[in-house]
């Protein structure tokens, strides 16, 4: 598709759209969070800027090539999306993605050489899921959650420590990711029958998929015992994971009861706020009182 005659804001406008900059902030944020776990505080200024770009220009080169292969499917859905409304070409979009990347990638071997291993594996699975992988399925929920987790776990290479409570936490929001993205699956049941993306609900029903789900929301709550088992968090941690957990074992309750599509949309909205409730369990844990 030609790009048609549109001023310069505008076509930043554009670029500004398809890069997504609350995703990217977020991302870097999680990287941040990271750091600060492992550090048990907050780390050296330099530190946090490296980390916060790294993972803020890897997924806005991720979005942006997303929008890229997905330009057939916003055409129908999205027609006023950058691309399909011509603010900016195809070819745009896939330098802008790639340059962010680039950038991303270059920071990350600026920091350390295992960072920059980290980066490019989550960068690379990022576009695999963005331009197959999502169809897989289950598949493609696990690559999702093991980018969550890479987040928080690059976080500790910037800073040179990967402690057993980064581990822990980082395996957590796996899992309780994991158990979103099956959710998500039931709630988006119908629209994935149409674009045939293999997910759970579908090859075996609403009811498997709650109680996958499920299992992964219980784990994700056993391996929130295990900081305050092996004594390497502070009392701040307790009340917070407490709430936090009781959210996720609530939650999948709701979901087993009813595993209808509506029902597991509010589940999924729920837990969003389960997991924040955890990532400041570990936060506040991790401070030395």
């Amino acid at each position: 598709m030609e790009t048609r005659r549109v001023g310069l804001s505008a076509r930043l406008k554009g670029l500004a759209t398809i890069l997504r900059p609350i995703n990217c902030a977020m991302m870097g944020f999680g990287v941040f969070i990271g750091e600060f776990i492992a550090a048990g505080g907050f780390p050296p200024l330099s530190s946090i800027l490296l980390g916060f770009f790294v993972g803020f220009l890897l997924t806005g080169g991720t979005m942006a090539v997303n929008d890229y292969y997905d330009v057939e499917i916003d055409r129908v859905n999205a027609p006023r999306r950058p691309i399909p409304s011509g603010t900016i070409s195809l070819r745009e979009a896939l330098v802008f993605g790639i340059l962010l990347a680039a950038i991303g990638l270059l920071l990350a071997a600026v920091t350390n050489v295992q960072t920059f291993v980290v980066a490019l594996v989550a960068f690379i699975m990022m576009v695999y899921y963005n331009t197959a992988g999502k169809r897989t399925g289950f598949f493609g929920n696990m690559i999702v959650s093991i980018c969550v987790a890479l987040t928080f776990t690059y976080g500790g290479f910037v800073v040179d420590a990967v402690p057993v409570i980064l581990i822990i936490f980082s395996s957590l929001a796996f899992f309780s990711n994991l158990g979103r993205e099956v959710t998500k699956g039931i709630a988006d049941v119908k629209g994935d029958a149409v674009k045939r993306v293999k997910t759970i609900a579908l090859l075996f029903g609403e009811v498997a998929a709650a109680w996958l789900a499920s299992a992964f929301f219980i784990l994700a709550v056993v391996l929130s015992v295990l900081p305050v088992y092996l004594r390497i968090v502070s009392i701040l941690y307790v009340p917070l994971i407490v709430l936090s957990d009781a959210g996720f074992l609530c939650s999948l309750y709701v979901l087993l009861r009813d595993p209808s599509p509506s029902n597991a949309k509010s589940v999924k909205r729920r837990v969003l706020i389960w997991m924040l409730f955890g990532l400041l369990g570990f936060i506040s844990g991790s401070l030395r009182i």
